[in-house]
């Protein structure tokens, strides 16, 4: 049914005068025949009637095309009809639905011919209904698109950055105060005020510093060693809190807090968990990486690990199935992926998707790999061409960043799940080993082997800015016995 039919009433027409059956006069009987039979009489269809106000229609009443709703008729005719006597009674509901339906579609129209004029058009048809709501759809503000910067917002000098895919050693607090290691000193660049202080310069023989990591307060920071201790740092007061040792026998490439969990990857292909609130801290471990720990990832909710080695491995680990330190069996991982062809280090937990994470894996892997940890499906490939070096995603949108060495030693913008490229970020000249995200989650911190820190307004402006109010935590005043207990 067209819409545009669909839209008229049906007015109501005057029949035109009928003659009464039977009164059809016979021709007088001076005119007739002899022996004939009267016929009937048969007025002209064209003769013009005595009274010239009244029309006259002859006999036949031959219905107007040009008012008349053809699709109404045809739908009106082929109606099928129910038989009164089986008829089943609708329910109220139906009825009033039936009653609805034909208001709103039929404009209660039961007649089939038209004979007279064509039926005003209603006021609100259900055309005018319809363009008025495409207006309206029309008429919405469309989402501007973002303007990405192709170019760093500032560009720092990081001398004797250590070129070594496998460490980790840039990280950015939740006080805005962003931590670098360089050789063997740790320095802590506050973003707020762009100053610079150098909080601890590590021995020789300790050195050189593998892992940098924040607490969740934002004023303790982790500190893993060459020598496979992991040091704990004030970073207001720039003290020693606590060194952690005896737990791996090779240097410790990667750090991850869990509340007051301090989790450590060694290359000695252990990950251990250590309870900093107590003296003997190393509480739990687990093992299946044969080869380096160079990638470790808490999930937002603190109930699943992400680890990733250098033997090509992923790992999910499950908090309650982490076996305890003393034990000597190995402990079941919740999921094992092989799918890798080289050293995954790049593992990013999805804020909006709670059991999603990517991956990205090395030189001879080039991919980028998206998982269901809970089913431990994987859910997407893209291969990008290059080394992925670390893997950051957008807080405020779905968008993924990675950063890549050889060839471009590029950062690339992703838009997720359609992986499709919406900007590659070029300055630096070679591999971009460690990213780091601000606190508000718009500016990206990226250090490369070209002993260049440079940071990027990828994920766009903040709508307010939100000043650091340092709270005391639990987290903060877990620290406050570590005098007694070193």
């Amino acid at each position: 049914m067209s819409p545009e039919k669909s839209g008229r009433r049906g007015a109501p027409v005057a029949r035109p005068p009928l003659r009464e059956a039977g009164s059809t006069p016979s021709m007088p009987p001076m005119l007739q025949e002899p022996g004939s039979r009267p016929r009937p009489y048969m007025p002209s269809l064209c003769s013009t009637p005595r009274n010239p106000a009244v029309k006259c229609y002859g006999d036949r009443f031959i219905p107007d095309r040009s008012a008349m709703d053809m699709d109404m008729a045809h739908y009106l005719l082929t109606e099928p009809r129910k038989d009164s006597k089986n008829a089943v009674t609708p329910s109220p509901a139906k009825e009033a639905y039936r009653k609805l339906l034909a208001e709103k579609l039929l404009n209660n129209r039961t007649r089939i011919l038209a004979f007279r004029n064509k039926p005003p058009e209603p006021e609100n048809s259900m055309l005018m209904e319809l363009h008025a709501d495409a207006a309206s759809i029309q008429a919405r503000p469309v989402k501007k698109r973002r303007y990405i910067p192709q170019s760093a917002e500032r560009t720092l000098d990081a001398p004797d950055i250590v070129d070594d895919y496998y460490l980790n050693l840039l990280d950015w607090g939740s006080a805005n105060v962003l931590s670098i290691a360089l050789g063997n000193t740790v320095y802590l660049w506050d973003a707020a005020s762009g100053s610079t202080s150098e909080l601890v310069t590590i021995g020789e023989d300790d050195g050189p510093v593998t892992s940098v990591s924040w607490a969740p307060d934002g004023n303790h920071i982790a500190i893993g060693l060459n020598s496979s201790a992991v040091q704990i740092w004030d970073s207001s007061s720039s003290q020693l809190l606590r060194t952690l040792q005896g737990v791996h026998e090779l240097r410790v490439g990667s750090l991850a807090w869990n509340k007051n969990i301090l989790t450590a990857g060694g290359m000695d292909g252990k990950i251990v968990n250590n309870d900093l609130r107590i003296r003997n801290h190393a509480v739990q471990t687990y093992r299946g990486h044969e080869q380096e720990v160079c990638g470790l990832k808490w999930s937002g909710s603190g109930q699943q690990l992400a680890s990733g080695g250098n033997d090509n491995l992923l790992h999910i680990w499950d908090v309650s199935m982490a076996s305890t330190a003393q034990s000597a069996g190995r402990t079941q991982w919740l999921h094992r992926m092989e799918d890798h062809s080289a050293a995954v280090k790049a593992l990013a937990w999805c804020p909006f998707q709670s059991n999603l994470l990517a991956s990205g894996g090395g030189a001879n892997d080039r991919c980028i790999k998206f998982w269901n940890t809970h089913t431990g499906a994987c859910l997407n490939s893209v291969d990008t061409g290059s080394q992925v070096c670390a893997l950051l995603w957008n807080k405020n949108d779905r968008e993924l960043l990675s950063s890549h060495g050889f060839t471009q030693n590029q950062l690339t913008l992703w838009k997720y799940p359609s992986m499709t490229k919406m900007a590659e970020l070029n300055g630096h000249t070679s591999r971009v080993l460690f990213m780091a995200q601000s606190p508000d989650g718009c500016t990206v911190a990226s250090a490369a082997a070209d002993e260049t820190l440079r940071f990027w307004n990828v994920f766009g402006t903040p709508d307010a800015p939100k000043s650091a109010v340092k709270v005391k935590t639990p987290q903060s005043r877990m620290f406050n016995s570590y005098n007694h207990l070193r």
